[in-house]
């Protein structure tokens, strides 16, 4: 016999999964506007930042989602429906196996931790995301919708794309889990988060359109970021500087003009990745330096409290509790 609260479960699960899918479309739709090869490769591919924050937020049981949501995608670009199934494949085992080597690891939704920002970066993005770059490179190949010499430029883009996504949507979907609106916060604080936006904003523009290699200057704003307002500054900030970045690599201005497309990629990955792991290393540490301080906070009120009670009873006279006696052996 079937239990009551079974039903439910599977609806929500139900539910969770078509949500999944829903928000993987949605945002393909929104990366596929910057596409740079054969009209389906793009270097940002949101949806594997999304998916790879649903498995890491509700588990691994919400992965049919990740691929009904690739198949809806890929069912209009891709050449056959084989290939869009095997596309589909690649596009859950990536994220997929980045989760289960992130859980390897210990991860911490958090990213509160050195060690989670460097697992998120290079299992979760770097290594983790070949997966869907050579799968869907390969299937491109034998389906003969890209040439052979094509095809390590179509990958380069592909992998930078689908690491982009998860370094830059990735930390922000994670942020916005637990934050809430400071309401709270002083005047001058929301003065300095509404000028670290516009001045990260403003000077990307600049450093992406100037034909001098001005790129260095977004730094100084990830470090303030991540300094400031740890990780929800410089999730933010990460998204800022690495969208400007892409759109600037597809269009071909600025530091990306006059090169060749696999040049553009490893360049614009090459930024991005200094960039996130800048912006969340940093801000990871400096997580990890206030729960530091936090705890030794604690355990001083502690000794302090430990010592006035201990004064306490000198003062009075008494003997102090059981607990605080040395026990001695008699004769």
């Amino acid at each position: 016999m079937l239990n009551d609260n079974e039903p439910r479960s599977l609806a929500a699960n139900i539910l969770r999964v078509l949500a999944v899918a829903g928000a993987y479309f949605a945002a393909a739709k929104v990366g596929l506007r910057e596409e740079m090869v054969g009209g389906q490769v793009t270097p940002l591919w949101p949806p594997t930042g999304i998916a790879l924050a649903c498995l890491l937020l509700m588990g691994s049981r919400v992965w049919p989602g990740i691929t009904l949501g690739a198949f809806l995608v890929n069912l209009s670009l891709g050449p056959s429906l084989l290939a869009v199934a095997a596309i589909s494949v690649g596009n859950t085992f990536a994220p997929l196996c980045a989760y289960l080597m992130l859980v390897r690891t210990r991860f911490s939704i958090d990213l509160d931790r050195l060690r989670d920002a460097l697992a998120l970066v290079f299992l979760g993005a770097f290594i983790g995301m070949m997966i869907s770059a050579t799968v869907g490179s390969g299937v491109l190949l034998l389906a003969g919708a890209l040439r052979s010499g094509d095809f390590w430029p179509t990958w380069s883009v592909w992998w930078a794309g689908d690491a982009m996504g998860v370094l830059v949507v990735t930390p922000v979907l994670l942020v916005l889990r637990t934050s809430r609106a400071p309401w709270n916060a002083s005047l001058s604080r929301w003065v300095e988060a509404v000028a670290l936006a516009v001045g990260t904003l403003l000077v990307t523009l600049v450093a992406t359109v100037s034909s001098f290699n001005l790129l260095f200057l977004v730094f100084p704003f990830l470090i303030w970021a991540a300094l400031r307002f740890q990780l929800a500054g410089a999730a933010a900030c990460a998204l800022i500087v690495s969208t400007i970045a892409i759109v600037a690599a597809a269009q071909g201005s600025g530091p990306f003009a006059e090169h060749d497309l696999f040049l553009n990629m490893v360049t614009l990955q090459a930024f991005n990745g200094a960039a996130s792991l800048t912006a969340l290393l940093l801000a990871a540490i400096i997580a990890e330096r206030n729960q530091a301080h936090e705890k030794l906070e604690h355990i001083c009120a502690r000794l302090t409290e430990v010592a006035d009670r201990v004064d306490r009873h000198r003062a009075a006279g008494q003997r102090l509790p059981p607990h605080h006696e040395e026990r001695h052996d008699s004769g």
